[in-house]
């Protein structure tokens, strides 16, 4: 009997112990490049999330303004780029003649001098709305860029050839599969390098739609993240990379990162393998991922290295990763 629990503990000790070389960022690939950065709605105006849900109407919240750019916009993004991101996060929904308008709600009244979905409007009715109507950092005493969004609106297509060499996160904001199989179509047609410089996510019905007609794509839906970093968490102790894990967005929540086997440098290099992106978001808190890692202390709570960050605030955060990045 005592030879016996010898043996399941020398079993023991070498499942540890292959687990541990296994998981070792020592022989790992060195993340020694800057952190890619994305930037959530391009360079926008930010608002306070707390007690925000899926019926708020953010526009009405936003701090008083820093910049003039509404986010959606070309020019956002245009900006973003400028001060330092790797990647914009830009909304779509299918419009009545067909398109996709780049734009956050599926209702018009928020943000617009419109009202109704933007699904049951054309692209020209679309562009002919203010965006930047509803704004307001003092409970509407006045409204800062009223009048100045005017045609600023833009339709994917728009999008694409205005950046064609830049990354970019489409976020499908439904969960229609049909939606899904519209945007693959469209997206069917870009060059195969245009196509691998983007990534979409959303709801569970479009985003399988499309890696199903677009396998080659790096897509994220939550059911489908969750289902990776589960079977990562059974299966990575011993070096296995699931399947599930192929060419996925992983917006990890940056107190989740210490569950993740071989954190950062082995789990980054396992992923990367298999096609996937790596990015850290704010903690999970509550249910739900933080707006992002938009202030200085967010940062230096994350610690080094780092794959990639989630961010709303790419004007302050590109100058701060810049300048610690060797």
């Amino acid at each position: 009997m005592k030879r016996f629990a010898l043996y399941v503990l020398l079993a023991l000790g070498l499942i540890a112990g292959l687990a541990a070389f296994q998981n070792s960022s020592l022989l790992a690939p060195k993340l020694t490049e800057r952190p890619v950065l994305l930037a959530h709605r391009g360079l926008a105006q930010t608002y306070s999330a707390e007690g925000i849900d899926a019926a708020t109407c953010t526009a009405t919240r936003i701090d008083p303004p820093e910049h003039r750019y509404i986010e959606n916009t070309i020019a956002s993004m245009e900006a973003a780029f400028a001060a330092g991101a790797d990647i914009v996060e830009i909304d779509v929904h299918p419009t009545r003649d067909g398109q996709f308008a780049v734009f956050h709600d599926w209702t018009l009244e928020c943000r617009t001098n419109g009202a109704g979905t933007t699904r049951d409007k054309t692209m020209a009715e679309l562009k002919a709305l203010d965006i930047g109507h509803g704004y307001t950092a003092d409970g509407g005493k006045s409204f800062p860029f009223r009048g100045q969004g005017v045609g600023l609106m833009p339709s994917l297509d728009e999008v694409l050839d205005r950046l064609p060499n830049q990354r970019l996160l489409i976020n499908v904001k439904s969960r229609d599969a049909q939606e899904g199989r519209s945007l693959a179509q469209r997206l069917s047609q870009l060059p195969p390098e245009r196509l691998a410089r983007l990534m979409v996510y959303g709801g569970e019905p479009p985003v399988a739609a499309l890696r199903e007609a677009l396998p080659s794509l790096v897509t994220m839906s939550a059911q489908a993240e969750k289902r990776c970093l589960m079977r990562y968490l059974a299966m990575g102790w011993a070096g296995i990379t699931p399947d599930e894990c192929a060419k996925q967005l992983l917006l990890i929540p940056s107190n989740y990162t210490k569950w993740l086997w071989g954190w950062p440098e082995r789990f980054t290099a396992r992923m990367r393998a298999v096609g996937s992106e790596v990015i850290v978001a704010g903690p999970l808190v509550g249910g739900e991922v933080s707006t992002g890692i938009d202030r200085p202390e967010d940062l230096a709570r994350l610690g080094r290295p780092l794959p990639g960050i989630w961010t709303n605030r790419i004007d302050r955060i590109a100058p701060l990763v810049k300048a610690a990045t060797p």
